[in-house]
């Protein structure tokens, strides 16, 4: 699919996301009663911008224009993250994780598989080469060390001594039946050739009889081989067995990976184009249009000091640097309209004086009580409304920016879809104007001094700052500061680097190599009468497609987007509870792959004997955060968490000696609240 092509997906999606938009803002402001309207209409939200989400999350990946991409990111971010607090507002409202959709997805017109949400293909991509490099030093210091990453795929579970010796009695007996029929087949056949010599007395049999049984063992071979055959070829026309090329690399598979690698070299070739545009482009306008930004700005200045003089008769106060300076003056208004707006806050300052002298504070504090109780009441009465959103002004920026500059430009020049330099020119003029304005604000700061030295004749007097009533409480707030900072776990391994720490974790055993096993390789089914039975009051079981939803939206997408986890809402912890052989310890291999996270093993059975005592856990806690926190991100795993609950622990297990070393159930929501924490 050409350039073309996605640019048309691109356009047409960002249709939807603005009509999307337009519809939430409205319903956003209308109060509701009926939890089912109230269930469908944020259903139908989530829906649509998880369809959204696919196309933009494949435009991405496909378009190679650098200053498009930089503005689908902003928008599939803000796509991603208001897909999660849809998800958020949907089990704040049912009270369960687990949700269908069966009756929307007729009324749309979808089938299930359009509501499994994509992995975006750049949270590998854009650590690829963190991610190799940490594998190999991961994989020197397992072979340095001794141990083989392939050795380790799952660990041995000791077992105690009166179950070892049932599995031995099971194997020898075992063992010994088999000897035993062996033996018995060995007396069978004896005594089977026996009689058939007596029958035939012992006397070879003529050509034709010989001929005979050739035929027929050679015709029943034939007629089993055919069988086998047709069964072949009907369990692969059922769809139970692969076709047999299945497993073969086809030429068009080979040529698509081919297009796909060429079009991530274009897409670096570009983007590092476009970096370095952005310093040659600034440079030379520094060089062409700097001095002329700067006389501009002056002649502007100057012409606001003397027209201020005019109508009000002394010369105003300069902005400070950290008010902003002339910017805050001079942002999008002409000299007039500046004018204007100062006459307009000299009236409503003296306005305000004297009302403050008029209202008593006893009236003021009985209005503030009347309008809480008013408030309140107003809330009550209104209903449910939905909760503001982080996400949704990211979005409307991205799709008002879109609609201004990509959506009527003709790109026919730009054929090979490399960076626009005029773009470019005009977001530099801006920065470049307020590098020159902080300069030019110094030097009419004293130009203004002179003016009013020279003009006015007046002396200036010291401008009251309130350093000294307020210096105190800065000292008072800065000592409470300290004291709250002193508070803070102290640094245990200020001594060492993160490579030792990071070493020591790999020796121990408790950083590990996540197998490679992606998401996708978890297969399971939609369940299709998840609503039906709960309009039966009858709660379906959840599916394993159900169950990869939720760990791609708690887990995946927070560790793959540094924006998604800043402001989306968080979950730092995940409990997979299931019998044995579900892929729960798949599922958190899976988390690591897809994102590039290092893998933390917390079990029980994993870290006894490695750090004894209570100091020796604080000091595995603090270097697994320290290590987690400066290669982010980071899982860590807790197999056998109910392990940390126990109220008395077996005598099995004591024997063992897990149960000393393990975390309490107060580490472990350390652990929830310090790192993305999976527990199985």
């Amino acid at each position: 699919m050409s350039n073309t092509m996605y640019n048309k997906m691109w356009h047409q999606t960002q249709e939807a996301l603005t009509s999307l938009l337009d519809k939430e803002s409205q319903k956003m402001m209308e109060p509701h009663q009926n939890q089912v309207f109230i269930f469908q209409m944020l259903a139908t939200f989530y829906i649509k911008y998880v369809q959204i989400f696919r196309n933009l999350e494949n435009v991405y990946d496909q378009i190679v224009h650098p200053q498009k991409r930089i503005l689908i990111r902003k928008i599939l971010d803000g796509v991603m993250g208001r897909i999660l607090e849809l998800k958020n507002e949907m089990v704040e409202l049912e009270l369960t994780e687990f949700h269908y959709f069966d009756d929307l997805l007729q009324d749309l017109k979808l089938a299930p598989q359009q509501l499994d949400i994509p992995i975006p293909k750049y949270f590998l991509k854009e650590k690829l080469e963190v991610i190799k490099e940490r594998e190999k030093i991961l994989a020197q210091i397992l072979a340095n060390t001794g141990f083989d990453a392939t050795d380790k795929k799952y660990p041995v579970r000791a077992i105690p001594l009166e179950e070892a010796i049932k599995v031995i009695q099971v194997a020898e007996r075992a063992r010994q039946g088999r000897l035993r029929a062996m033996f018995m087949k060995q007396i069978f056949l004896q005594e089977y050739r026996a009689r058939q010599a007596k029958i035939l007395g012992e006397k070879i049999a003529d050509a034709g009889a010989a001929a005979l049984r050739i035929q027929k063992v050679w015709r029943g071979f034939q007629q089993s081989k055919k069988a086998e055959r047709e069964r072949e070829e009907e369990m692969i026309f059922l769809g139970m067995n692969p076709p047999p090329l299945f497993n073969e690399v086809g030429a068009t598979i080979i040529e698509a990976e081919k297009v796909t690698h060429m079009r991530d070299k274009v897409q670096m070739k570009h983007e590092e184009d476009y970096r370095g545009a952005l310093v040659t482009i600034k440079d030379d306008l520094k060089l062409t249009e700097g001095p002329d930004i700067k006389e501009n700005l002056q002649e502007q200045i100057r012409r606001w000091f003397i027209e201020c003089r005019n109508l009000t008769g002394t010369f105003p106060d300069y902005p400070r640097e950290e008010e902003g300076g002339s910017a805050i003056i001079f942002s999008n208004k002409t000299p007039q309209q500046v004018i204007e707006d100062m006459i307009a806050n000299q009236e409503e300052k003296e306005t305000n004086k004297k009302k403050k002298k008029e209202k008593k504070p006893k009236t003021a504090k009985k209005e503030k009580e009347k309008n809480e109780t008013k408030e309140k009441n107003k809330e009550e009465d209104e209903g449910w409304k939905m909760s503001p959103s982080i996400f949704l002004h990211t979005m409307e920026e991205g799709s008002n920016v879109y609609k201004d500059v990509w959506k009527n430009k003709d790109e026919s020049w730009n054929f090979y879809q490399d960076y626009d330099p005029e773009m470019i020119k005009e977001e530099k003029r801006k920065e470049l104007e307020s590098e020159i304005r902080v300069q030019v604000d110094e030097l009419m700061r004293q130009e203004l001094k002179n003016l009013k030295l020279a003009v006015n004749r007046e002396k200036e007097l010291p401008v009251k700052t309130g350093r000294k009533k307020g210096g105190k409480k800065k000292n008072k707030r800065k000592k409470g500061k300290k004291g709250k900072m002193g508070k803070k776990d102290k640094d245990l391994t200020a001594d060492r680097t993160i490579e030792s720490l990071y070493k020591e974790l790999v020796e121990e055993g408790l950083l590990i190599q996540a197998l490679k096993v992606n998401l996708s390789d978890y297969i399971g089914e939609y369940s299709y009468l998840g609503t039906t039975l709960r309009q039966v009051s009858i709660e379906p079981m959840p599916s394993l497609l159900d169950v990869r939803q939720l760990v791609t939206l708690y887990g995946v997408l927070p560790l793959g987007s540094a924006a998604v986890h800043k402001k989306a809402p968080l979950v730092k912890s995940l409990l997979l509870a299931g019998p044995s052989g579900v892929g729960k310890k798949m599922l958190v291999h899976a988390i690591c792959t897809e994102t590039g996270a290092n893998l933390f093993n917390l079990s029980a059975t994993n870290i006894a004997g490695k750090y004894p005592g209570n100091s020796g856990l604080q000091m595995m806690l603090h270097v697994v955060f320290k290590v987690a926190r400066q290669l982010q991100p980071s899982v860590v795993w807790i197999g056998d968490a109910e392990k940390t609950f126990y109220k008395k622990v077996p005598n099995s297990e004591r024997e063992l000696g897990t149960w000393e070393e393990a975390p309490s159930a107060g580490e472990v929501a350390t652990l929830k609240e310090k790192a993305t924490c999976v527990q199985t």
